[in-house]
């Protein structure tokens, strides 16, 4: 299979890279490590890692899909997020997830509240999201009249960002474990003395070096592809429907440049373009035929 000019290959990716994030992290070692730099303490050993839980309460509520879930020995709950695109929903966002996470801790039937778990709900930005120039942002419940009175919910949420400006202030490990994860490279790696972010970096290596993940990166790219692309058909089909065509021979093109990348016949393209954007079959012919005066 072809390159893509628009896919980025998996040696080239960065942990901001939620794919390659979630491939480092399902390993519990790259977890804790990247944790415990977090809390500039050694966490106990993890119990429960998962990537991209689902948590779905009722087909009425939305359900979400978090990047890794993990449970240490003291049942401390992590659930660590890796955002690099600037949203203005972060900070409900997390409100959500927090509810959500809360909401799944109780069994039924148990009537005691401090029965739930001590949570943390880590957001790593590649951004200042509050624009203090802080590497980090902790936040926890206490009251608006009294300064030292403290809710003591036992639910905290960080939000780490890359780009910091106040390195005196957090640790030096800290710091490299937030440049690398931007720039995941061999020479940021080694330029730490962190035995943790080599350890992370020999895992991050593992990942990029396999095959067997390389094949699923490739599978997992041309299915997001796909889902954009029919998302656009659909509403350029509409447009077509309404005489509104302009545009859509680019759209095209880049459809059937995918669609051959991954082997498809032409005669497998034609039916496909037919289907999917409602055309005559002349139409998808002269497609074809312009892309391949190209």
């Amino acid at each position: 299979m072809s390159k893509n000019k628009n896919m980025i290959p998996l040696k080239e990716l960065n942990l901001t890279s939620r794919f390659l994030f979630d491939e480092v992290m399902e390993d519990p070692q790259a977890q804790q490590d990247m944790l415990s730099i977090i809390f500039g303490r050694e966490i106990p050993v993890l119990q429960q890692n998962e990537t991209e839980k689902e948590f779905r309460l009722s087909p009425l509520i939305r359900s979400v899909r978090m990047d890794i879930f993990s449970v240490d020995e003291e049942e401390t709950v992590y659930n660590t997020e890796m955002q690099d695109k600037k949203r203005n929903d972060l900070a409900k966002r997390s409100r959500y997830y927090q509810a959500l996470m809360d909401t799944s801790l109780l069994e039924p039937g148990i009537p005691n509240y401090n029965c739930l778990n001590q949570t943390y709900l880590i957001m790593i930005m590649t951004f200042d999201l509050f624009g203090y120039g802080k590497y980090c942002y902790t936040f926890t419940s206490k009251c608006e009249e009294v300064a030292d009175c403290r809710l003591n919910d036992g639910a905290v949420r960080i939000f780490l960002n890359t780009r910091g400006e106040n390195a005196e202030d957090v640790s030096e490990e800290l710091v490299h474990l937030l440049h690398y994860l931007e720039h995941t490279t061999d020479a940021v790696a080694n330029g730490s003395e962190s035995e943790r972010i080599h350890r992370l970096h020999k895992r991050v290596r593992k990942v990029k070096s396999s095959e067997e993940i390389g094949v699923k990166y490739m599978q997992a790219w041309e299915e997001r592809y796909y889902e954009r692309e029919e998302a656009r058909e659909e509403g350029r089909a509409e447009g077509i429907a309404e005489g509104k065509t302009e545009g859509i021979a680019q759209v095209v093109s880049v459809l059937i440049e995918t669609y051959m990348e991954v082997g498809m016949a032409e005669a497998e393209i034609k039916q496909k373009l037919i289907q999917k954007l409602q055309i005559e079959e002349s139409d998808a012919e002269q497609y074809l035929k312009q892309y391949r005066n190209l």
